[in-house]
C-alpha cells in the first residue's frame, strides 16, 4: 500500500471535554497551592498519554522553550533517554516519568532518592514546599513492583496542602489489581461517534467517501489511534471510494497486539475458550455477545472445560450473564481472531458449525462454514443466499448475503448479492454499514439495486434532489427484472420531490408508476395505485377526483399493518385535513415498525406521528415523539429526518412561549434544510419563528419573516404547509399595518377551506375575515369564528381567536364585553401550556380591568405597557419600538415614563433586569 500524503495527525483531543473540565480542576487547586490526585485509566490507544500531554502542553507552555536562568523555576523532565534539561514554567515544578526509566537526578542540591518509600515522599514533600509541584507518571503499570509500591505509598500521604499534585496513565487491566485501586480514577471510554466522525474528518480533510468513511469509524470502534492507523494506510484513491478497501483493513497491527497482551497470562485452555467466543460472535449481532450453550458444546468436542472461562471473566476480559458472554473489550476480541494463524481460526469455525445442529441454527452453521471456507465455494454462497429470505431479521440477512458476496465467483452475482445485502443492514438501521458493503460492488455496470440503496441512504439523509436521480436510474435499471423495487425507487423518487417542494417532479415519478401499471400484466396494490392517483390528481387540480381516491386509502390503512401502507395512509389522511385519522395512522405504523421493523422506518414513522399531533393541536404529545425521532434519527443516521423533527419542535416551542428553544430547534432544521433542499422543513422553521415573533408582540417581524413564504413569488413556501401559515400572516400583517397584502392570500385561502377537512380551517378563515373586516363587520365575524371552533377541539387556535377579538372589543371601548373572550382565551392558553400567549392574554384582561392573579412586579402594566417594556429591555430605541408596535415615538415616550413609575426604576438598565427576574420567577415559581 502507498501511504497517502494527505493524511493529517489530528491537532486537538476530540471528544474529551469532561476529561479535559476534570484536569483543569486538578491543575487549578494546584496553582492555588492545594495538591490531588488523579489516575486515567483505559484500554490502549484510547488517549491516555494524549491527556497527559495535554495538561503538560496546556500548563507548561515552556516545554521544548530555552534553558532557564539561575533562579528561575524548573520544569524537570526525566525520561529513559539520558538526556534531561530544565526549563521554565511560570512558579510550577513538573516532575515528568516515563516508564520504564530512572528516577530523575539530583536538583537543586535535593539528593536523588533511592526505591524507598519514605525517601521518594521525602523528595516529593521538599519539592512541593519549593513551588507547586505537578507529577506526572505516564504507563505507571509497567514500573516494576518495588516502584510503583513506593509511589503509591508517597501519593497516600502527601496531604493536599502540600501543594503537589499527581497525574497518573495505567492500562485499565492494571488498575483494579491493587497497586492503585484506593486512588482517585477517571476510566476512558472509547469516543462517541460524533467526535470519532470529527477526528476522521480532520485526519482525512473531509475528503473520504461516506462509505469509507462508515467502514473506518467501524473497525476503530471509538479507538482514536486506531483510527488514525487504518485512515493512514489507506491510498487517495481508497479513501475517495475509487478503489477497493483491503479485506481486512490493515494499520495499527501493534494496537492490536496490546489488546490480546491482556489475556498473555491465562491458562492455554481459556485462551482457547476465548477464541472459540470470538468466532462464535461471527454469526451473531454485533453487541449480542456469544452464546454460552454454543461455547459448552464446542468445549466439550475439544475436550476443554468451560468452567475454565472464569479466569478471563476474573481479569475483565468477559462478561457472563443471562446466557451470553460479552468480550468487555470489542478490540480485544478483534485482536485475538487477528493474531490466531490463519488455519487454526478455520478449524475452530469448522468445529463451531459441527455444533451448530438442527433447522433453527442453520444460518448460523453456514455462517461458520463461510468463516472456515478457502476460497470461492458458488454451492455454499447459494446456500446462504436460499438461508437468508424471510422471516428472518433485516440484520441476518444482511450478513448471511455479504458471506454468500464473498464467496461468489461470477462478478456480477457479487455485485448483486453486496447490494442486496447493504439493502438489508440498511433496512436493519445499520447505514454504515450498507454505505461501506456498496463500496465493494465491483459490476460494471453496477446493479440497479445499488443505485436503488445509495437512493434510500440518500433520500434519509444527503440532499433530495440526488436522492431522486438515482432512485429514478435505479427504478430504470430493475424494471425489467424487479418489479416491485423499480414501483419502489419510483416511489422514493416521489418522495424526494415532495420534500423540496417539487411538485412537477412528484407528478413526474408518480406518473412513471401509472404508465407501468398499463403495460401487460402489471399491476399495483388498489391502495397504493389510489393513493398514487389521488395524489396526482389533487396536484394537478382536480380536487374532488383526488379527494375521493386519497378516501380510500384511509379505509386500506384501517385494514393493514404494514408501516409502509400506513405511513401512506397517514399523507392522505393530512392531505385530506382529517387530521385525527393522520394521528390513528401515524401511531399504527410506529407500532408496527417497534413490533416488526424495519428499523430504518423507526425515524419516518415518529415524524410523521408529531407531525400528524401538531396539526391536531396537541402539541406536548408532538413533542415528546419528536424528541424520540431525534434520537433514533441521530443513531441511525437520518440528518433529512431529523430536520424535520427539528421544525416540529420548532412549531411546539413557538407555542409554548419557549423563545430560544424555538430558534434553536429552527436553526438546527435550517442547517440541513438549506444544503439538503428539504423545502418543507425549511418552511416549517421559519413559520415557527415567525410565530414566536407573534407570542412576543413582533408583529413587523413576523409579517416580515411570513410574507416570503405565502405571497407569490420565487422564494414562495413549501407547497403543502404554507397555506398553513396564512392565518398567522393575516395576523401579523394586520396588526403591523400590511393590510393589503393580507387580503391578496386570503382567496386563496378561501379555496383552500372549501375542500380540506381540516378542523381548524372555517374557523382561522372567519378570523382572517375578522381581522380584515370594518368595524361594523368584525364582531360577528368573530362570533362565526367562534362558533366554527365551538365544533372542533383544539384549545390553541380558538384562544387566539377569543384573545383577538377581545383585544378588538376592548379597542372598541367595549370593555366588559372584552373580558369574557379574554378570560377564555387566558384558561385555554394555560391549559396548552402557551405561556407566553397566556401572558398576552392576562395582559390584555388586566387592561379590561379584571384582577389577574400575577407573579411579580411587571404584572402593574398594561399590556402595551408591558410591550413596550419588553421591547426597550431588549434594546430597541423608542423610535424601533414605535415602529415595531406602529405607534408614534411620542407614545412610546408616554408609555415608557408610566412603566418607569409602575415599576419604581430610573433606567433602561434597571428595567432590562427587572424584567429578567421577573421571567425568571414566571419560569421557576
Amino acid at each position: 500500500m502507498t501511504p497517502s500524503t494527505t493524511v493529517r495527525s489530528p491537532l486537538r483531543l476530540y471528544g474529551r471535554s469532561g476529561e479535559l473540565t476534570i484536569l483543569e480542576t486538578l491543575l487549578t487547586r494546584l496553582s492555588a497551592g492545594r495538591g490531588g490526585t488523579l489516575v486515567l485509566t483505559g484500554a490502549p490507544g484510547l488517549g491516555r498519554t494524549a491527556l497527559l500531554r495535554h495538561a503538560l502542553d496546556t500548563h507548561a507552555p515552556g516545554t521544548g522553550g530555552p534553558d532557564t536562568g539561575p533562579g528561575a523555576p524548573v520544569l524537570l523532565h526525566a525520561t529513559a533517554a539520558p538526556a534531561e534539561r530544565l526549563l521554565p514554567y511560570s512558579g510550577l515544578h513538573t516532575l515528568l516519568c516515563s516508564a520504564p526509566g530512572p528516577l530523575p537526578p539530583p536538583v537543586a542540591g535535593i539528593p536523588r532518592p533511592d526505591t524507598a518509600p519514605t525517601a521518594l515522599l521525602d523528595l516529593l514533600t521538599t519539592l512541593g514546599a519549593l513551588h507547586p509541584l505537578l507529577v506526572c507518571v505516564d504507563d505507571a503499570h509497567a514500573w516494576d513492583a518495588g516502584s510503583r509500591a513506593a509511589l503509591v505509598f508517597a501519593i497516600r500521604r502527601l496531604t493536599p496542602a502540600r501543594g503537589v499534585a499527581v497525574l497518573l496513565t495505567a492500562a485499565e487491566q492494571h488498575a483494579g489489581e491493587g497497586d492503585f485501586t484506593a486512588l482517585p480514577s477517571l476510566r476512558l471510554g472509547p469516543l462517541d461517534r460524533s467526535a470519532s466522525r470529527t477526528l476522521l474528518d480532520r485526519l482525512t480533510g473531509g475528503r473520504a467517501d461516506p462509505g469509507v468513511r462508515e467502514e473506518l469509524l467501524r473497525e476503530a470502534a471509538g479507538n482514536p489511534r486506531l483510527l488514525t492507523a487504518l485512515t493512514a494506510r489507506l491510498t487517495e484513491d481508497q479513501l475517495a471510494g475509487r478503489g477497493g478497501l483491503p479485506q481486512p483493513l490493515s494499520g495499527g497491527e501493534s494496537l492490536l497486539d496490546a489488546y490480546a497482551a491482556h489475556i498473555d497470562g491465562l491458562p492455554e485452555d481459556t485462551r482457547l475458550l476465548l477464541l472459540f467466543a470470538a468466532a462464535a460472535e461471527e454469526h451473531e449481532p454485533e453487541g449480542t455477545g456469544a452464546d454460552a450453550a454454543v461455547l459448552l458444546r464446542a468445549g466439550q468436542l475439544a475436550g476443554v472445560d468451560p468452567g475454565l472461562l472464569s479466569p478471563a471473566e476474573t481479569l475483565g476480559a468477559i462478561r457472563i450473564g443471562a446466557g451470553r458472554v460479552h468480550f468487555t473489550q470489542p478490540l480485544l476480541r478483534r485482536a485475538l481472531l487477528r493474531r490466531t494463524p490463519l488455519a487454526r481460526r478455520r478449524a475452530v469455525h469448522r468445529l463451531l458449525a459441527t455444533v451448530l445442529d438442527g433447522p433453527h441454527r442453520t444460518l448460523p452453521r453456514l455462517l461458520q462454514r463461510a468463516c472456515a471456507a478457502t476460497g470461492h465455494d458458488p454451492a455454499l454462497a447459494e446456500a446462504l443466499a436460499r438461508a437468508a429470505g424471510p422471516p428472518r431479521p433485516h440484520a441476518d440477512r444482511a450478513a448471511a448475503l455479504t458471506r454468500a458476496a464473498a464467496l461468489s465467483a461470477d462478478e456480477a452475482l457479487r455485485g448483486e448479492r453486496f447490494a442486496a445485502a447493504a439493502e438489508h443492514a440498511w433496512l436493519a438501521g445499520d447505514p454504515g454499514r450498507a454505505r461501506a458493503l456498496l463500496t465493494r460492488v465491483r459490476s460494471v455496470p453496477a446493479p440497479g439495486r445499488a443505485h436503488y440503496v445509495r437512493g434510500l441512504i440518500a433520500l434519509r439523509d444527503g440532499p433530495a434532489a440526488d436522492a431522486g436521480e438515482a432512485l429514478l436510474t435505479a427504478a430504470e435499471l430493475l424494471a425489467p427484472h424487479d418489479e416491485g423495487r423499480a414501483v419502489g425507487a419510483l416511489l422514493g423518487a416521489a418522495e424526494a420531490a415532495w420534500l423540496t417542494g417539487d411538485v412537477p417532479g412528484y407528478l413526474h415519478a408518480m406518473n412513471r408508476i401509472g404508465g407501468r401499471v398499463g403495460a401487460p400484466g402489471r399491476s399495483l396494490a388498489p391502495a397504493l395505485d389510489d393513493f398514487r392517483a389521488g395524489m396526482c390528481a389533487v396536484l394537478d387540480g382536480r380536487t374532488d377526483d383526488g379527494l375521493a381516491l386519497l378516501r380510500g386509502c384511509l379505509d386500506a390503512g384501517d385494514r393493514t399493518g404494514d408501516p409502509a401502507v400506513l405511513l401512506r395512509s397517514g399523507i392522505a389522511a393530512l392531505v385530506l385535513g382529517e387530521v385525527d385519522a393522520a394521528c390513528r395512522a401515524g401511531a399504527r405504523a410506529l407500532a408496527a415498525v417497534r413490533a416488526h421493523g424495519p428499523e430504518a422506518l423507526l425515524p419516518q414513522s415518529l415524524e410523521h406521528l408529531a407531525y400528524g399531533e401538531l396539526r391536531a393541536g396537541r402539541h406536548a404529545r408532538a413533542r415528546v415523539h419528536a424528541y424520540e425521532g431525534l434520537r433514533a434519527a441521530d443513531r441511525l443516521g437520518q440528518r433529512n429526518a431529523a430536520a424535520a423533527l427539528h421544525a416540529v419542535l420548532a412549531m411546539a416551542a413557538s407555542v409554548e412561549g419557549d423563545g430560544a428553544a424555538c430558534t434553536e430547534h429552527a436553526a438546527s432544521a435550517a442547517a440541513d434544510a438549506g444544503p439538503h433542499g428539504l423545502g418543507q422543513a425549511a418552511t416549517l422553521a421559519t413559520w415557527a419563528v415567525a410565530r414566536a415573533d407573534l407570542a412576543a408582540g413582533r408583529h413587523t417581524r413576523a409579517a416580515a419573516r411570513l410574507a416570503p413564504l405565502v405571497l407569490t413569488g420565487p422564494r414562495r413556501g413549501h407547497f403543502a404547509a404554507l397555506m398553513l401559515a396564512v392565518p398567522c400572516f393575516v395576523e401579523a400583517a394586520v396588526l403591523a399595518g400590511r393590510g393589503e397584502e393580507a387580503r391578496a392570500v386570503v382567496d386563496e385561502f378561501t379555496a383552500w377551506t372549501a375542500w380540506t377537512a381540516d378542523p381548524q380551517a372555517p374557523a382561522q378563515l372567519a378570523r382572517c375575515h375578522a381581522l380584515l373586516a370594518p368595524a361594523g363587520e368584525a364582531a360577528g365575524r368573530y362570533e362565526e369564528a367562534l362558533a366554527h371552533h365551538a365544533r372542533s377541539s383544539g384549545d390553541f387556535e380558538r384562544a387566539r381567536t377569543e384573545l383577538l377579538y377581545g383585544q378588538w372589543l376592548r379597542r372598541q371601548r367595549r370593555t366588559r364585553e372584552a373580558r369574557d373572550p379574554l378570560r377564555d382565551a387566558l384558561v385555554a392558553f394555560e391549559r396548552c401550556g402557551a405561556r407566553v400567549w397566556a401572558e398576552r392574554a392576562a395582559g390584555e384582561l388586566r387592561a379590561a380591568g379584571e384582577s389577574v392573579a400575577g407573579s411579580g412586579p411587571v404584572d402593574l402594566l398594561t399590556a402595551q405597557q408591558r410591550r413596550v417594556a419588553r421591547c426597550v429591555a431588549e434594546g430597541a430605541t423608542n423610535r424601533e419600538v414605535a415602529v415595531r408596535l406602529s405607534v408614534s415615538p411620542r407614545t412610546v415616550d408616554h408609555h415608557l415614563r408610566n412603566v418607569f413609575a409602575a415599576l419604581g426604576v430610573r433606567s433602561r438598565t434597571e428595567l432590562a433586569r427587572l424584567l429578567d427576574r421577573d421571567e425568571e420567577n414566571a419560569a421557576n415559581p
